[in-house]
Parts: structure tokens; sequence; C-alpha cells
């Protein structure tokens, strides 16, 4: 029987950057299969995954989550710039011996993911970008106040949290109660994310969203297939943004998800997670 992602021990993996990385694997995929390799959040470590996500994914194929450098259980000190992040993204699957790979990232991960296909194309199969952001988008230059105060103090506060990842909806509220209950509900868990990561990914962040229109013709070259996905409702990467990259990606298709956040992809877990399988396993 399959290992649930909330059952799964952290893994280590060294590579080739001289980083230990941290990792958890879940799936019934073959091994010479192409994996479904997850991008995280910012400020997120491998127990910021929503378990039933992580599980709907996994269905018929290996599904793996790590740390970047200098992220939780991983070694090493969080760069802060997302071209970094996806070359010791890369060092990480390189590491893992993988010669291709279904890429999934979500919010800054999306940046990181959006540079490893620009990187290293022959490595992504298909990709999938969740509350997803193009470099040089006008209006991207930092997040409001609020919602930077809400997700960027030192200490994590869940209730503004949700804020920013649910609506205010009673069922989106709920949705995002549970998917948090289930993250925190495990055998085992990662190491907290640190300031210096924190710092770190807001500058990579911010860097990446320094208003510059010619920026924009850079995700032209992403010749791979593309699923962009966000909510309606998302405070932190405006839907527009998810419009103007599946516009700009010359093989994309892109669904909005409604009333919902930034974590509609945990508030609408079986649906998108179906809608990524149906995406993945195309001709």
């Amino acid at each position: 029987m399959t290992q649930l992602y909330a059952q799964t021990p952290v893994k280590t993996v060294s590579a080739g950057n001289g980083i230990e990385y941290a990792y958890r694997e879940v799936g019934e995929g073959d091994e010479a299969g192409v994996p479904l390799v997850l991008l995280m959040h910012f400020r997120g470590n491998l127990d910021y995954w929503d378990p039933a996500l992580a599980d709907a994914l996994a269905q018929g194929r290996r599904v793996i989550a790590f740390d970047n450098t200098g992220v939780g259980g991983s070694s090493g000190s969080t760069p802060s710039t997302v071209a970094q992040m996806a070359l010791d993204a890369i060092a990480f699957l390189d590491a893992l011996e993988l010669a291709q790979a279904d890429i999934l990232g979500f919010s800054l991960g999306s940046f990181v993911a959006q540079e490893i296909a620009l990187t290293r194309p022959s490595l992504v199969r298909r990709l999938v970008l969740a509350s997803a952001a193009p470099q040089g988008a006008p209006g991207m230059h930092g997040w409001a106040k609020w919602v930077i105060d809400s997700v960027g103090g030192p200490e994590v506060v869940p209730s503004l949290v949700l804020d920013v990842f649910y609506t205010r909806s009673a069922g989106s509220r709920s949705a995002g109660e549970k998917a948090m209950q289930r993250m925190f509900t495990r055998a085992e868990f990662d190491t907290p994310t640190t300031w210096q990561t924190r710092q770190a990914q807001y500058d990579a962040v911010t860097a990446w969203g320094i208003p510059n229109v010619a920026l924009l013709q850079r995700v032209t070259a992403i010749q791979v297939p593309v699923f962009v996905a966000g909510g309606d409702s998302d405070p932190m990467i405006l839907p527009r943004y998810s419009h103007l990259l599946a516009g700009l990606i010359p093989d994309a298709e892109i669904k909005i998800y409604p009333d919902a956040a930034h974590g509609f992809l945990f508030q609408h877990h079986e649906e998108f997670a179906g809608d990524v399988r149906e995406f993945l396993d195309r001709a």
C-alpha cells in the first residue's frame, strides 16, 4: 500500500553543489517514469504541502517535494534571487538522477519553475504554474502592505495566513482551517524555516516584480505545455497576472478557481489534483 504524504519520512540527498537536500516522496509511479516535482511558496517547508493534495496528485505517479537550499531541513543559506533558486533546484534534480520531470510551482515556486524551464528546457516535460506571474509584470513590485504584514512577520500567525490564502466566505475559510489541520497532523515534522530564508525569499520576490516590460518576453521561450491556475480572489498574486502569463506562453492553458484566494489548490484540492492529473496524462 502506498504511504500517505502525512506519514512519509523526510529523506536527504547530497548534491554536486555541496547542499544536502531534505525531501519527501510519495506515489505509485514506476521508478522509470516521469515524476512530478513540487516547488513551495514563500517561507514554506515540506510540511506546508496539504497532504490531501499531495496524495491526490500521487495517484499513479511519483510525487517529490523538497526544501530548496537553506530552506527547512536542507543545508546552506537561502539565495536572494529566483535565478539561483532555479540552479539549486536543478542541482537537487540532478542528485536524484532525474533526466526529466513534470514540475508544479506554487507562488514563489512558480517563479522558480519558469526559470528552470528557461535555464534547462530539456529537464521539463510539462509545467504547472499555480498562483503565478511573469517576471517584470507592472504592479508586482512587492505585495500589498497588509499581505506582507500577514505572512511576513517574525512569527507566523495562522489566522493572518488564512486571511491571505482563503476568502472571507464561510466555505473558503472552513476549507482553509481543514487544510491547515491536515498539514500539521503528521508523524514527523520538517525543520522550520528561518528569518534568513524569509528575508532572502522576499528579496527574490521583490526583485522578480521590478517593472520591466521587456522581461515579459522571456516566457515566450517556454515551449513545453503549461497549465496556469489561480484563485479568483488571490490578494497576493492577482488573477490578471495568471492571465498575462498564460497569454505570453505559446502552449499554455488557464483555469481560475471560484471563491478562492492564494491557497486555491488546497481549498479545491480534489478538483485541482484532477485537473493536474488530466493535464499531465494528456497525450
